[in-house]
Formats: structure tokens, sequence, C-alpha cells
């Protein structure tokens, strides 16, 4: 038996791994730190400002917890796993240093070029003239990033002169500010700032994206399903970026000989090159991709499971996902293949209408009946509010999975529950999956 567990966070990704726990039978007790309206339906959920590492340590020592699993990027790239390690507590995710791979795009992009892994070129920049004069002899669309945490929403693409100027300026004038939260990727409330005033101008790379994960011990990992994240606001990849508007899972895109390649020229390189670094990486690894005319190259690191791919890829694996985390996290894990489910997994994230912008909070949801053993509603952006309703309280409120025999299955499953009226100002991307489904007929 695990005991007590303890999931920290308060968005979709923590209420899958919360039904995680939930199915383990290897698991005795749960509670989540802050959590959501969904997760108050089934657990316990105590109040937590997830950036106060002293208040998590003293809230795991409180409770007794004998695991904690850590969800956002925040917790961890504040040192979290490190301060509940110091004190006795066994805690699954990175730690301080290795968290850096997310946190500072600067440093994942120095390591990727000091390690001969395949990305783009990039420069850094912390002023504005300076970024400006560089981006006169830069072809066009450009990639412009914020250094640091920014909840899914710091990169722009742009496409001409005047668009990249303005992602430039807006980008650097973020220090020192925090932009609206996005619960579905919830850092316990609101994502961070640029911590340094800091941007990353990138090569733009043309291709289709995939999303890589690996739970990671040393140099050992075992590789979940790839998947494919749709950020996009509008229908067709269109519109400002968000935290993600939906995914898939299996990418086919990824074949096995792709895969293959992933795995010797970017995955394994990443994990020996860390080790060469002195960084001990024990957690989720998600390796975000572009399959380009000239083989896979890195567009980022994440340093936790993705969100909302994490909807996808735990149902459609065919184990009890919570012992694994635990061997992680002990330094036990070896290298092998995980039993996958022969089926497709889908999720559509039901938006709040504004979102990434303003939007409405407080409406009152009204959750879907009828619910097949193939489906799952996982909340986001929610609360339960004094009366015991649950109300929308985010930008990306809930997520609709489906598992089905084909990808086109799935999608029928998960959107025949969008089409419900789920609360008043739902906004939903109708074509999650479309390039694998468009392949496919």
């Amino acid at each position: 038996m695990l005991g007590k567990v303890l999931v920290l966070g308060s968005g979709g990704r923590e209420h899958a791994l919360v039904k995680a726990c939930l199915s383990s039978p290897k698991v005795g007790s749960i509670i989540a730190a802050p959590g959501n309206g969904g997760m108050a339906q089934e657990i316990d959920c105590r109040p937590l400002d997830l950036t106060n590492v002293s208040a998590t340590v003293d809230l795991a020592q409180a409770e007794a917890v004998d695991f904690v699993i850590v969800g956002p990027e925040m917790p961890l790239a504040l040192g979290v796993i490190d301060a509940l390690t110091e004190s006795g507590i066994l805690a699954y995710g990175p730690n301080r240093a290795a968290a850096q791979l997310e946190a500072s795009k600067p440093f994942a992009k120095g390591f990727l070029t000091r390690h001969g892994i395949p990305t783009g070129h990039y420069a850094v920049f912390t002023e504005k003239t300076a970024a400006l004069a560089y981006l006169q002899n830069q072809p066009l669309p450009v990639v412009i990033k914020a250094a640091g945490l920014a909840g899914g929403k710091g990169v722009f693409i742009a496409h001409t002169p005047s668009e990249a100027r303005q992602a430039i300026t807006d980008l650097l004038k973020t220090h020192g500010e925090t932009p609206q939260g996005d619960e579905m990727n919830s850092n316990g409330g609101e994502s961070s700032p640029n911590p340094a005033g800091t941007i990353v101008i990138e090569e733009y790379l043309e291709g289709e994206e995939a999303s890589i994960h690996a739970i990671v011990c040393g140099t050992q990992y075992v590789l979940l399903p790839s998947s494919q994240d749709h950020k996009r606001i509008g229908e067709g990849d269109t519109g400002p970026n968000t935290g993600g508007m939906g995914a898939y899972a299996p990418a086919d895109v990824v074949t096995p000989a792709l895969s293959q390649e992933i795995m010797t020229t970017i995955l394994e390189p990443t994990l020996t090159g860390l080790a060469a670094e002195g960084i001990h990486y024990q957690g989720t690894l998600y390796i975000g991709l572009m399959l380009t005319n000239q083989g896979p190259k890195v567009l980022e690191f994440n340093v936790r499971f993705g969100d909302p791919e994490t909807h996808v890829l735990l149902p459609l694996l065919d184990i009890d996902v919570v012992p694994l985390l635990h061997d992680c996290a002990v330094g036990k894990l070896s290298t092998h293949t995980l039993p996958i489910k022969p089926h497709y997994a889908i999720v559509v994230v039901l938006a709040a209408k504004g979102y990434p912008g303003t939007y409405p909070k407080g409406e009152i949801l009204t959750l879907p009946t009828n619910i097949s053993d193939k489906q799952r509603v996982i909340h986001a952006g929610t609360r339960m509010d004094t009366s015991g309703k649950i109300v929308t309280h985010g930008g990306r409120v809930l997520g609709i999975t489906a598992l089905g025999p084909t990808l086109q299955d799935a999608a029928d499953s998960a959107y025949t529950l969008c089409q419900q009226s789920l609360f008043h100002s739902q906004y939903y991307r109708r074509d999650i999956g479309y390039r694998q489904l468009q392949r496919s007929h």
C-alpha cells in the first residue's frame, strides 16, 4: 500500500491524477491542495498557495502524507520537491535544478545546443533595442517567447515585422506583472510573470507538432503514448495561443520508426546530458517536438504532465499508474515498455467565452448524465461555492474525454457530451484531432 497521497494543483491535469489515484487499489486515501470543484466532489481538498513552499511542506507533514504527486510547473520551479525531500516526504517530480528545463527557456535552449540535440536556432534578449536589431536579419515568421513560465500563453508567432515588434514590446513589458491565470494549467491561481524581463527569439520551424511524455529516473525511462495538443483558440489552429484546447493520443504521425529516432536523437541524449551536468532528473519529462523535413526538433521542454494531454494519456495506460510514479520517486524505475490499451483517446476543452482574454466566472455548471465507462468529465477551472454548487472559475473549465477503437469513434463520443449545454458561456473547438482524422479518410 502507498498510504495517504497528496495531489498538488487545481487544474485538469490534477483532476486526472486524482482519478488515477481513486482507481488504484494501492492508494489508501487522497487529498488535494488546493483542488477544484470536481475534486471537491470526490475527495478532501485543502486551501493552499502553491507558491508557498514552506506551507506545502507544513500541510504534507500535518496530514501525515506518505506520497506527494506534484502537478503544475510553478511549485517545481520553486523547489517544492527539494523541500519535501529534505523533510523526509516522498514526492514525485523533478527537483529545482532539473525544473530549469521548463522554468528558463534560455537554460533549455543552451542545454540543447551544448548537447547537440536538434532544435531551432535562437537568441536571448533583455533589451528591446537589441532584440529589434536582431529581428532585422531574421526571416519571417519568427517565434518570440517569454523566458520564464507563462501558463502556455507566452509564445507568439509573428508573421510580419509589426507583429514581431509588438510581441517583443508586450513580452518585455510583462516583467513584474502577472497575466490572468488559467486553471486548466493551474499553479494555484495565476501564471508566473516573465521573471527576468527576458525574451527568446527563435527560428520558426515548419511541420506538425507532437508531444512525447516519459517517466524518467536518471537515465532510465518508460515512454508513454505519443500525443498531439491543439494550442490555438480557434479552429484550424487560428488565433492566440492558450494552455491547450484539446488533445488526442496516440498520434499516428509518430510512427514506430520515428519514435525510435526521437528516443535515440532527443530523449536519451537529453537524459545523458542532464546526468553529465550533475542534474538527477526524477519525474515526468514532456518534450514538445516539431516534426520537420529535417527530422524531429525540440520546441520546448516541460517538467510535468501536459494539460490537457494527461486526460488522454492516463486512460490509455493498461496499468495502475500510481505505483509507477511511486517507483520513480524511490529510484526503482527500470526501462521497459508500458502496456497500452488498443484504443484512441481524445479530450475537448470547454472554455469560457472570451478566453484566453477576459472571461466570465461564477456560472453554474450542469454536468452531463449517462456517462459511459469510456467517457470522463475532467474539471479544471471550477470551484464549489458555499451552497455546494459547482461553478466556473477559470478560462478552461472542463475537459471532455472519450476513448474509442478509432479516433473518429472517440471524437464522436466526446462531442456528443460537448453538445450539451453545460454552462452558459461555453466555447469549444470542433476540430480536435482534425489532421489525423483527415489522413484516415
